[in-house]
């Protein structure tokens, strides 16, 4: 079985003071005091901004060598479709560092809804991966047009890592899998929130929703297969909101050690 990286989607929130984080602490401690609970974490401000080099090395001095960052790709590359050389090379130079030492999970590819099935979109997937190959290039998709056998073998083909997810049971979202195509397995928590997953008044409230242990029992046996077909699984949680995100990711490590021990 493949080692396991269980953290959330983003860590600098601050609504974390004084649910997570202590009330006081400055939020240049915020990484160093999650280091200590979490393995790795998946960066997603850089889906809105290219980022200086030197943000991902102080990064680096702030948690143990065996910490793992997964990186999400600029918006240009996924959402605009107006990815450019140039801002290409400068996403690279900032995780060089990452890369490097080792400490580079993936980078995660996340498309949009109306992202959809079709040739003209294969044909773009084979060129993403052809500019992020090296950097264990993950793709989620969000519309369900894209669950056929034919993806994963293309996925397969192609060296790009499927992204599992749990979202809410709303028609044209993706169902949970344990879908592998490569060394690497990669799940994401967005919670299961229906009402606010459309056009909600506050971007938060998608993301405000608690799991339940049964909710999340119910990924312990696609975890396991997953974690078997390949050599590192990295699992996120995306229900940040007041650190919901936190308490998911704590009770599943638990309740994957209970169930390793039965």
């Amino acid at each position: 079985m493949g080692k396991l990286f269980i953290g959330t989607s983003g860590y600098k929130y601050d609504d974390w003071e004084g649910v997570y984080y202590p009330e006081g602490i400055k939020g240049n401690q915020f990484l160093s005091y999650y280091g200590k609970e979490f393995n790795t974490v998946e960066i997603n401000f850089t889906y809105y901004t290219l980022p200086n080099p030197f943000i991902f090395q102080h990064m680096l001095k702030k948690v143990d060598k065996d910490f793992i960052f997964s990186i999400k790709a600029h918006c240009s590359a996924t959402h605009k479709r107006d990815l450019c050389k140039e801002d290409l090379q400068k996403y690279f130079q900032s995780v060089k560092c990452l890369s490097h030492e080792g400490r580079l999970g993936c980078i995660l590819l996340q498309f949009p809804y109306s992202f959809k099935y079709s040739e003209c979109n294969i044909k773009y997937l084979k060129e993403l991966a052809k500019l992020y190959e090296g950097y264990n290039p993950v793709v989620e998709f969000r519309n369900i047009s894209w669950m056929k056998k034919e993806v994963v073998s293309l996925l397969e083909s192609l060296g790009l890592s499927f992204c599992n997810v749990d979202e809410p049971n709303i028609g044209g979202l993706l169902p949970p899998t344990a879908i592998t195509t490569s060394s690497i397995g990669y799940i994401r928590f967005h919670g299961r929130g229906v009402k606010n997953w459309w056009n909600p008044e506050h971007a938060y409230q998608r993301y405000d929703y608690s799991y339940t242990t049964d909710e999340l029992l119910e990924w312990v046996p696609r975890i396991k297969r997953i974690a078997k077909s390949t050599k590192k699984t990295f699992i996120y949680f995306n229900n940040h909101y007041r650190a919901k995100a936190v308490k998911s990711a704590q009770a599943l490590i638990g309740l994957l050690k209970d169930t390793s021990q039965n």
